[in-house]
């Protein structure tokens, strides 16, 4: 049974060909920034939940660190709207 860094570390690799193979696949490029932030998102969660050892942390550090990452995802999902915009 392998232990939950082992686990995490097999999703990360997983995401990160996900973050590779997706986009080329969608036909708008806001919508492909969109799922690569996202899956972005899930993967600075899931590090700084196990490698970072959050997962043992209080609740509220928890949060703040989960808010900050979406936020940080949804700036940068805002700026490249933008870009293409101009």
């Amino acid at each position: 049974m392998p232990d939950r860094l082992d686990t995490t570390w097999i999703v990360l690799i997983g995401l990160a060909l996900a973050t590779l193979l997706l986009p080329p696949l969608l036909p708008r490029p806001l919508l492909a920034n969109a799922l690569v932030l996202v899956l972005a998102a899930i993967k600075g969660r899931r590090i700084a939940l196990d490698f970072l050892d959050l997962r043992a942390a209080p609740a509220l550090w928890r949060g703040l660190v989960s808010a900050w990452i979406v936020i940080l995802a949804l700036f940068a999902w805002l700026a490249s709207a933008i870009v293409s915009l101009i």
